[in-house]
C-alpha cells in the first residue's frame, strides 16, 4: 500500500539530501576524499561538469548530419530509424550494471573507462562504414548509460555542501553538450572540406582530454571491493513505480525525438543546415534553464500533478509548431519546447526522489525508472523514422508526438500525487528474514 507524505511541502533541500547514488547498497558505505586544497576541488569538480559535457554529442551530432549520413553511406531509411533508437536502447540495457561496476572498482574508475571507451565509440563513427559506425553508437550509448547513472552520486558525495549548484551545472553541461554538438557538426564539417567522417569523429577529442583530466583523480583513490548489504523489495509490484517509470519514460521518446529528428525535420522544411542545427542548439540551452527552475517550482506545490501535465503540453504543441507553424516562428516554438521538454526532463527525475521513502528505494527506483523508460523511449525515435520512411514527410508524426504526449500527461498525474512508493529496504542480514 502506498504511504502518504508527512509533510507535502518538500523542500529543495530535502531532494539534496536524497540525490540518487549508485553506491547507495554499498557495505560499507563509500567515504568521501580528503579535502584537500582549494584548487583540488575546483579541478574536480570541473572534471565532473566535463563528463558531463561528453555525454549527450553522440545524440545530437549524428541528428544534425543525419541526411549527409544517408547519402554518403547509401543508409536506409529503417538504418537511419535505428542509428537513432540504438543509443538509447543502449541507455536502459546498460544503466543496471552502473552500480555494480561502482561496487566493484570504483566510480572513479569506472567514468575513466566510460570516457575511453565513450571516446573510442565515437571515433569508430568517423571511419565511413556502416557496421563501425552502428558499433560506435553501441558503444557510445553503453558508455553514457554508465554515466548518467554514477555523476549524481558523485555529486551527492563529494560535494554534499554544493550539491543543488553542482547538479545545476552538470545538467547544464549535459545540455551544452547537446547544444554544442546540434550547432556545431555541419559547421565542423564544412571546416573540414565537407568531410562527414571529421564532423562524426571530433566528438572523440573531448572525451580524450576529459579522460586525461580525470586520470590522476581515477588513479588516486584506493577502492576496495563492496559487498550490497541492503535489497528493495515490493518496487516492481507496485502501482506508483510504474506510473513514475512510464512517466520518465514517455518523456524521454519526446525527448530522443528532438534529438534524433528535429533538424532533420526543419531541414525538411526548408532551413539550411546550419539554421536547423542553432535552431535546435538554442532550444537545448533553453532546456538546460528549465532544468533548473522547474524542480524548485515542482516542490513548493503540495504534489506535483498540475506541473507534470503543463510541462507535457507545453512540450507537445511546441513540437506541433515546429512541425506546422511558419518557419519564421520556429525560434519561438523551439524555445517553448526548450522550456516544456527541459522542465519534463527535470521534474521525471525530481519525482523518482519525491516518491521514494529513503536513499535505497531511490536507487533502486531510478535503475528501473531508467532501465524501462529508456527501453520505452527508444520506440519514439524509431516510429518517427518509419513513419518518415512510409509516408515520406514527418507531418504524421505530430499523431505519435500527442500520443506520447498525453501517455506522459496521464502517468504524471499519477506520479506527481503526494504518496510514496511501496517498496522497502531490508538489510541482507536481517535476522527477521528467512
Amino acid at each position: 500500500m502506498n504511504l502518504h507524505l508527512e509533510d507535502a511541502a518538500t523542500t529543495a533541500e530535502d531532494i539534496d539530501r536524497q540525490l540518487i547514488d549508485a553506491e547507495a547498497d554499498s557495505v560499507p558505505p563509500p567515504v568521501p576524499p580528503a579535502a584537500g586544497s582549494g584548487l583540488a576541488r575546483v579541478i574536480l569538480g570541473a572534471s565532473l561538469v566535463l563528463i558531463a559535457f561528453n555525454l549527450r554529442p553522440v545524440f545530437s551530432s549524428a541528428s544534425a548530419l543525419l541526411p549527409e549520413i544517408r547519402s554518403t553511406l547509401q543508409l536506409s531509411p529503417l538504418g537511419a530509424s535505428l542509428l537513432t533508437t540504438l543509443p538509447v536502447v543502449c541507455l536502459g540495457l546498460f544503466s543496471p550494471i552502473a552500480p555494480r561496476l561502482a561496487q566493484r572498482i570504483g566510480s572513479e574508475r569506472t567514468l575513466l573507462a566510460v570516457l575511453l571507451l565513450l571516446a573510442l565509440g565515437t571515433a569508430l563513427r568517423g571511419l565511413s562504414s556502416i557496421p563501425l559506425l552502428f558499433l560506435g553508437t553501441a558503444l557510445a550509448g553503453a558508455c553514457i548509460a554508465v554515466g548518467n547513472v554514477l555523476l549524481p552520486g558523485l555529486v551527492k558525495r563529494d560535494f554534499a555542501e554544493r550539491t543543488a549548484s553542482m547538479t545545476g551545472l552538470y545538467t547544464m553541461a549535459l545540455c551544452g553538450g547537446a547544444a554544442a554538438a546540434a550547432g556545431l557538426s555541419i559547421p565542423v564539417a564544412q571546416a573540414f572540406g565537407g568531410s562527414l567522417n571529421a564532423a562524426l569523429a571530433i566528438w572523440a577529442v573531448p572525451a580524450v582530454i576529459v579522460g586525461l583530466i580525470w586520470l590522476p583523480q581515477a588513479m588516486s583513490v584506493d577502492r576496495a571491493g563492496r559487498r550490497t548489504g541492503f535489497r528493495v523489495e515490493g518496487l516492481w509490484r507496485d502501482r506508483l513505480a510504474w506510473q513514475v517509470t512510464l512517466f520518465m519514460g514517455l518523456q524521454s521518446a519526446l525527448a530522443y525525438c528532438v534529438f534524433g529528428w528535429l533538424v532533420p525535420i526543419l531541414r525538411e522544411r526548408g532551413l539550411d543546415g546550419v539554421t536547423a542545427g542553432a535552431i535546435v542548439s538554442m532550444s537545448v540551452m533553453v532546456q538546460s534553464a528549465a532544468c533548473i527552475v522547474a524542480p524548485q517550482i515542482a516542490v513548493r506545490g503540495k504534489d506535483q500533478r498540475l506541473i507534470h501535465v503543463v510541462l507535457c503540453a507545453l512540450a507537445v504543441i511546441a513540437l506541433l509548431g515546429l512541425l506546422f507553424a511558419p518557419l519564421s516562428t520556429a525560434w519561438f516554438w523551439a524555445v517553448l519546447q526548450g522550456v516544456g521538454q527541459g522542465g519534463l526532463i527535470a521534474v521525471a527525475m525530481t519525482a523518482i526522489v519525491l516518491r521514494s521513502p529513503d536513499a535505497h528505494v531511490a536507487a533502486h527506483l531510478s535503475g528501473m525508472a531508467q532501465c524501462v523508460g529508456y527501453l520505452l523511449a527508444a520506440i519514439g525515435p524509431l516510429i518517427v523514422g518509419l513513419i518518415q520512411s512510409w509516408t515520406g514527410s514527418f507531418q504524421a508524426s505530430a499523431v505519435l508526438f500527442v500520443l506520447l504526449g498525453v501517455g506522459a500527461a496521464i502517468n504524471g498525474w499519477g506520479a506527481g500525487r503526494a504518496l510514496h512508493v511501496g517498496a522497502r529496504t531490508v538489510k541482507l542480514d536481517d535476522p527477521t528474514r528467512a
